[in-house]
């Protein structure tokens, strides 16, 4: 099962410390304009420079791609994984696959509120009125709880995924959350993700062979038709396309 844990509190350096070594990075590990490292170069840089408990990776549990590349070099990572209330049974099975096969410490990262509490509060399904204004409830400011208390964060952001994400560095200083944020994977295909994981026999969301290339909450997500973008499944017809978290 997946354990459920409060974030480690194990911040050392200053947000200008950390803004400096951003910086830093950012210029060893290359850029889209130059050179760039490759995921594992890039873990390992983050293995040489932060202590194990001051650092956490963010997994939306489509696949465990990303925890299992930082894992391998940095073993205990916290991996962060928002339960919003909302998930698809697949989603959830993969995090307690992940938490059972991985040697990762998997944190669930609860909202403030439950669904029940929400729906009291805001009305009944907010998601399907205010969809920004739930997953601001349920991801964004749980997540921004969380980090807190890290120095670094690993994220799975393809640039291939959409057009918002297509200058995403490999290495930056996330201003909003206060620390380095890290997407060692930015360079990534779908292709790519996919041989890694098949390779490395990582667990994998059931959703994605299922005409899910992008998995989010239950009723914000629908299957895409062949051709379609990858992520038009996600808030579909709505003029949504990200839930604010790299944004």
């Amino acid at each position: 099962m997946s354990v459920t844990l409060a974030p480690r509190i194990a911040r050392r350096r200053t947000a200008a410390e950390l803004e400096a070594i951003a910086a830093a990075g950012a210029a060893e590990l290359g850029s889209l304009t130059a050179a760039e490292a490759t995921p594992e170069q890039v873990v390992d840089w983050v293995a040489r420079t932060f202590a194990p408990e001051t650092v956490a990776v963010a997994c939306s549990m489509a696949d465990a791609a990303l925890p299992h590349l930082v894992a391998e070099r940095i073993p205990d990572v916290d991996v962060l994984f928002l339960d919003t209330g909302y998930h698809f049974v697949e989603t959830l099975a993969t995090r307690d696959e992940v938490a059972r096969r991985l040697p990762v410490r998997v944190v669930d990262v609860l909202p403030e509120q439950s669904v029940a509490e929400q729906d009291a509060a805001h009305g009944k399904d907010l998601f399907a009125r205010d969809a920004a204004a739930c997953c601001a409830l349920r991801k964004v400011a749980p997540l921004n709880a969380a980090l807190a208390g890290y120095e670094i964060w690993f994220t799975g952001v393809r640039r291939e995924e959409a057009p918002t994400r297509a200058r995403t560095p490999l290495v930056t200083w996330d201003a909003k959350n206060g620390l380095v944020k890290v997407n060692p994977v930015a360079a990534w295909s779908a292709d790519d993700l996919s041989a890694y994981a098949a390779a490395h026999d990582v667990p994998m969301n059931l959703l994605l062979a299922h005409g899910y290339p992008s998995i989010g909450c239950r009723p914000c997500t629908r299957p895409v038709a062949p051709g379609e973008d990858p992520r038009a499944g996600r808030w579909s017809g709505l003029d949504k396309t990200e839930c604010g978290l790299h944004v």
